[in-house]
């Protein structure tokens, strides 16, 4: 693990006790997977400082599953271009900027990336605060050790360390991004090499455990889990146990959890917040009118063209009912041989929130083991508190 990480989680910054911070977030389309043209054009005109961003949140187009390397080559490019701007090695770069990706824009879903920025700022925070973001980075550890009890403990302290970056306390974070490092082929046999068993020995269900790792991790961190019942066992059986703030993929282009979390807090200014709702099934529309109405912003049966503006961010989580029913019917998307069903369960999900908000720039994400109710997943959005004048 680079020491850029160590250093980032076990000692933040000190800030001036006179400032306040502020994040903004914009929300940027590509044209494909390595396309960063968009925040290249902010950096140029000033209106992004490199210096300034901490995370970054990005749908790509690819298959979502362990061989989608669009996550990959987005990250890379990114990493290019902030190191330009800061004449910086872009591995020291991606060292403290968490990059979480999701491939796979199915159906209406339309790739795009969220930037999040945050700056000191002399200005009075209200008292309802403002959007907080805090971000760190877990160890590395060893293939045997992933989708094991470690992984969750190590996924814990993470997020730990992403509240204390943030200055939340934990019933203050409303979502909880996790990028999950998962087994390929070629882990499975160094492990197995050193003598060491893996959790297990099919890729495509090492990316399940991981993502189910991390979910319980970041539920123990808020307290939403009780640490007795943490154990290797529960992971994809335990499914009545789960996080309520948790959005965790997995992929082989980290090599340790990268965390991102976001609340609303005192201490922080800006116009802009952010709700969390659970959905109940994938036809829950109701958690969607709900979330949004948390931030004032009516929806049914859809956002106005005024209240689509003050929006800035959408992160969906969904799972194909494991079950093999949804409200009480059949579904088939576990058993097609020919389309994944994660695949089916994005552009399902991701059609119904964009005829909602009236735009396809959703993260939406599949495999929602333990984040959420079991068949069920969450919504969060962030916006501005006001219309535009």
């Amino acid at each position: 693990m680079p020491d850029e990480k160590i250093a980032m989680n076990k000692a933040p910054a000190v800030r001036p006790a006179a400032s306040v911070r502020r994040t903004d977030v914009f929300r940027l389309s590509m044209a494909h997977p390595g396309d960063v043209s968009a925040l290249a054009t902010l950096l140029a005109g000033q209106a992004v400082k490199a210096e300034d961003v901490v995370a970054v949140i990005g749908k790509t187009e690819g298959n979502g599953g362990v061989n989608d390397f669009t996550r990959g080559y987005f990250t890379q490019s990114l990493m290019h271009l902030l190191g330009r701007s800061l004449r910086a090695d872009p591995a020291e770069i991606a060292a403290r900027v968490p990059c979480v990706l999701s491939g796979g824009t199915e159906g209406v879903l339309s790739p795009h990336y969220l930037v999040f920025t945050r700056t000191e700022t002399s200005d009075v925070a209200g008292p309802a605060g403002g959007l907080a973001v805090g971000r760190s980075f877990g160890t590395t550890l060893p293939a045997e050790a992933l989708g094991r009890v470690a992984q969750i403990e190590d996924v814990a302290e993470a997020v730990h360390a992403a509240l204390r970056d943030a200055g939340l306390q934990p019933a203050e974070a409303r979502f909880v991004q996790v990028k999950m490092p998962c087994l390929t082929t070629a882990r499975i046999d160094d492990a197995l090499a050193r003598g060491a068993e893996p959790v297990t020995r099919d890729p495509n269900r090492a990316m399940a455990l991981a993502r189910a790792a991390g979910a319980l991790g970041v539920a123990l961190a808020l307290g939403e889990v009780p640490r007795e019942r943490i154990t290797e066992a529960a992971l994809l059986h335990e499914l009545d146990l789960y996080s309520s703030h948790a959005s965790v993929s997995s992929g082989i282009e980290v090599g340790c959890a990268e965390v991102i979390v976001l609340g609303n807090a005192s201490g922080w200014t800006g116009q802009l917040a952010i709700a969390c709702r659970p959905m109940a099934d994938v036809l829950d529309i109701t958690a969607v009118h709900q979330v949004l109405a948390d931030l004032g912003i009516a929806s049914q049966p859809q956002v106005s063209d005024a209240d689509v503006r003050r929006i800035r961010g959408v992160l969906v989580k969904g799972e194909p009912d494991r079950r093999g029913r949804v409200r009480g019917h059949r579904h088939t998307m576990l058993e097609d041989t020919d389309i994944n069903a994660q695949r089916h369960l994005r552009g399902a999900l991701g059609g119904m929130v964009a005829a909602v908000l009236q735009d396809g720039r959703i993260f939406v994400s599949g495999g929602a083991e333990h984040q959420g109710p079991d068949g069920g997943g969450l919504i969060a959005a962030i916006a501005e508190k006001h219309a535009f004048a």
